[in-house]
């Protein structure tokens, strides 16, 4: 009998001592679960965190989609395949495949980037094209057999030098990140990353986006008023889950929520069966709900709510960029989207799930200085990698090569200040300060000398021939330091002894392609910053040059006429860029036709600065003689030329999205020309002898 009560003394300790287990090891859980307010559950791993899975099918669902998961680029991608360059290539369409909208919007994007190329051996980087945007089992774009599709692919390899884009993944109850097929060695560009497995430096987080998100050019942000506050303080509207996985965060604002300068709102409404499964607070949050407009409050509010839904990301997260709404993120085990470049602390506030009622008094706490800074930040971000298909894509390629071609990728300058890095080519450098754009920033002026260059398609008949004039003219200023000439004429180069002597050094070069774009080809004999850019038949004095050249350093502006250009003042960066960024086909067209390269480099200015050159008018006299019918340059009086650059304009317009060009109301009106007043009165006294 004594046997028998130990016996079950002892059962019942090892009993006991079991519950004391599952309680250490459960209780957190439990204690946050049945919280009033904090409904979250830790941070690590939000997404698996739930009901529906035991922890060794948790670990089982994380091996699946992440089997090499310490996977960098030193370990699982061939830097061999890249010695030629960064291209990517785009696997063929097999029969039967179905492409959804949005994923033939990021196939377009690729195909008419500078990187794409159509032979695979060639290829750095290699895109399926098979769509894996959705990966929801339950979605009607669920696309089957990836498995193998993408294994019998030639070069396939376990995923090396391959690169899947999703924005969906899991599905219903759990919503993993499972995508139901191994991604092996492939790079991920995935929209809601979780950070535990998410690969630093290997994968890329991007944003969720609709299917209406533009290709090209994108929606305008809304920052266009200068005060810093706006009617509301805090701001969300959206979906509130009453079964199934989904941000508890959503179904705890009504405690934050105080009809007044906080406004957050929810709705049970939507799905088939919300009727079934609402609570008592789901009639009076759909009434309150139907009484704003979402947009209206994204326009008047100075911070907008990001919660996570059903997975991390969420498209509120776009839509508050766009309206300069500085977002305020709750979303524990986000990766935010580029974060490897992008830092978000300086445009965004982060905040923890779990501290939701400190919200209101932490975005209380920012000053108007700091909102406005914030705001501007955003406006900046939305418009520099979100606002198109096109510029999430561009920003995905760039940050990869970037990491292949490490010794000159950007810096977190390049990324995070205007333009931005897209517009910044490491090709060109790795060194701020060697960018136009960021002058300001870091303090530097732009230098006190320039290169003439001057484009030149006739024969040199005379020392009276309009370019040695131009060469005299312009080799007298006190700003020149070299004169390059670009002969581009069909007649043999002429020897060196019948070019005019100058006080600065004269190089002549011959244009390998002889083409108008050869015009803006970034010569490497140019050594100055900043490239005067001249037409053979352009007349300038000496004192038009000493007058101009001190405008351009002031303001750093590009100094031209879009219509009739014959000189244009402008860094040499502009140069490379119109080269090496603008897509071929685009040069082509130019120097096909032979025309509207002028057209084209005020575009490619414009859509980097988000500014207009400063236009400054041609002499009265030599306007006058350029459009008289009968001249030998009356091509300009020429209706069908007009209307030959018109139709470039157009072209140039689709390529980009949208027209670049500012509306600027500001002109130089030219001084230097012979009128009645008396000589004496000049200050350039030799003006009378043009």
């Amino acid at each position: 009998m004594q046997a028998k009560k130990r016996y079950l003394l002892v059962s019942v300790g090892a009993g006991l001592l079991f519950l004391v287990y599952l309680w250490a090891l459960f209780g957190n859980i439990w204690v946050v679960l049945t919280s009033p307010i904090f409904f979250f559950v830790q941070a690590d791993s939000p997404q698996l965190h739930h009901q529906h899975t035991s922890p060794r099918e948790r670990r089982a669902i994380r091996d699946n989609i992440y089997k090499n998961k310490r996977c960098r680029m030193e370990t699982c991608f061939d830097f061999s395949r890249c010695q030629s360059g960064f291209r990517v290539y785009i696997y063929p369409p097999q029969r039967g495949d179905e492409i959804s909208v949005t994923y033939q919007k990021i196939l377009s994007s690729i195909e008419e980037s500078r990187f794409h190329t159509r032979d695979p051996s060639r290829a750095c980087l290699f895109v399926l094209a098979v769509d894996t945007l959705d990966r929801d089992q339950l979605s009607v774009q669920y696309v089957q057999n990836v498995r193998l599709r993408i294994q019998n692919l030639p070069t396939w390899n376990d995923g090396r030098n391959h690169l899947i884009f999703n924005l969906y993944s899991g599905t219903w109850p759990d919503y993993t990140e499972d995508l139901g097929f191994g991604v092996g060695q492939a790079m991920l560009a995935k929209a809601s990353a979780d950070v535990v497995n998410f690969r630093p430096t290997f994968d890329i987080s991007i944003p969720l986006f609709s299917k209406d998100h533009p290709l090209k050019g994108g929606g305008i942000g809304y920052l266009t008023d200068a005060p810093p506050s706006r009617k509301y303080l805090l701001v969300f509207k959206g979906k509130r889950y009453l079964t199934g996985i989904g941000s508890e965060t959503r179904n705890a604002l009504y405690h934050i929520h105080n009809g007044d300068d906080v406004i957050l709102l929810t709705t049970c409404k939507h799905g088939k069966d919300w009727e079934k499964h609402k609570d008592s607070r789901c009639d009076r949050d759909n009434e309150e709900y139907s009484k704003f407009d979402y947009q209206e409050l994204l326009h008047n509010s100075s911070f907008c709510l990001v919660p996570r839904g059903r997975r991390l990301g969420s498209f509120r997260f776009l839509e508050a960029l766009q309206a300069a709404c500085i977002p305020v993120i709750l979303s524990n085990g986000w990766e935010p989207p580029f974060s490897e470049v992008i830092e978000w602390r300086k445009a965004a506030i982060i905040g923890d799930e779990r501290l939701l009622l400190q919200v209101p008094s932490i975005t209380r706490s920012v000053g108007h200085d700091r909102i406005l800074a914030l705001r501007q930040q955003i406006q900046f971000l939305w418009d520099a990698y979100f606002s198109s298909v096109a510029k999430i894509v561009s920003t995905t390629l760039e940050i990869i090569q970037d990491r292949i071609d490490s010794h000159v990728s950007r810096n977190r300058l390049l990324w995070n200040s205007l333009p931005g890095g897209l517009y910044a080519l490491p090709q060109y450098s790795a060194d701020p300060t060697q960018f136009p754009f960021y002058y300001s920033i870091l303090g530097k002026s732009p230098s006190q000398q320039f290169t003439a260059l001057i484009h030149t398609v006739t024969p040199l008949q005379s020392q009276m021939s309009p370019v040695v004039k131009l060469i005299i003219a312009v080799a007298k200023s006190k700003f020149c330091a070299q004169i390059v000439v670009l002969w581009n004429c069909d007649k043999p180069l002429p020897p060196r002894n019948k070019w005019p002597s100058t006080s600065v050094p004269l190089t002549v070069i011959e244009g390998l392609t002889k083409t108008m774009s050869s015009r803006f080809f970034p010569h490497e004999v140019i050594l100055t910053d900043a490239i005067l850019s001249l037409d053979e038949d352009s007349v300038l004095s000496t004192n038009e040059v000493n007058d101009t050249f001190p405008r351009y350093t002031a303001t750093n502006t590009p100094l031209s006429d879009i219509w009739i250009t014959t000189t244009e003042l402008l860094a040499r960066y502009y140069h490379y860029l119109y080269t090496h960024y603008v897509p071929a086909s685009l040069l082509t067209t130019v120097d096909h036709i032979a025309n509207c390269e002028d057209i084209l480099m005020n575009f490619l200015i414009s859509t980097v600065t988000k500014q207009p050159p400063i236009k400054v008018t041609q002499k009265k006299q030599y306007k006058e003689t350029l459009m008289m019918q009968g001249s030998k340059a009356s091509r300009w009086a020429d209706p069908d030329h007009f209307a030959q650059r018109q139709t470039c304009m157009n072209v140039f317009t689709h390529w980009l999205g949208y027209m670049p060009l500012v509306h600027s109301q500001m002109r130089l009106d030219p001084v230097l020309f012979r009128d009645q007043v008396s000589i004496l009165r000049k200050k350039y006294r030799d003006i009378e002898k043009l």
